[in-house]
């Protein structure tokens, strides 16, 4: 397993160093024995407006997910503390997830794949037709906000594809393109 821990605005001592790895690494390890990789990020906000800005964010890529704990506290030792228990708990309902899911699969019997794609197909409840025509992105935005959508589906006229214009959590816009 590869254990990296990186530093922000700030010095890295061996201390704060060692104690991260002691955290972080003893809580991943015991309750995940396929974790590839843990990474670690520790940063010092160097805002004075901000009380605990001293922020640890932990990302232990497992083989199929990718599990992330962000906090802050008044000293990194705080900020370490706060981070390897949340990650713990979101490492344990990772972990019960795969061996619920394991359970069913192992009492159950085998779905076909026509009776699948049948229930899915009953779980959609409305399709939508409408033209679309090439326009800018930055037009897409204001057809999307006019509307009062989340997302808004049209052709880029600067690549001539299909895309879609989303409104990101930040408030900020995020534009998705097919690559072939």
């Amino acid at each position: 397993m590869e254990y990296i821990i990186k530093a922000r605005n700030m010095e890295l001592d061996e201390s704060v160093r060692n104690y991260a790895e002691k955290k972080i690494k003893s809580k991943v390890n015991k309750y995940l024995d396929k974790a590839i990789k843990i990474e670690v990020k520790l940063n010092f906000e160097k805002n004075p407006k901000i009380n605990l800005n001293n922020l640890a964010e932990v990302t232990v890529f497992t083989g199929g997910s990718v599990i992330r704990a962000t906090d802050s506290g008044m000293d990194m030792f705080e900020a370490i503390d706060k981070v390897s228990s949340k990650i713990e708990r979101q490492i344990k309902k990772y972990r019960n997830k795969i061996i619920q899911r394991g359970r069913k699969n192992f009492s159950s019997k085998v779905v076909p794949e026509k009776d699948i794609e049948e229930k899915i197909r009953k779980q959609i409840v409305k399709t939508k037709n409408f033209a679309i025509k090439p326009i800018t992105p930055e037009e897409a935005v204001m057809q999307m906000e006019m509307l009062g959508h989340d997302f808004f589906v049209f052709i880029n006229s600067e690549s001539e594809k299909t895309a879609v214009i989303y409104r990101r959590k930040d408030s900020n816009y995020g534009l998705i393109e097919p690559s072939v």
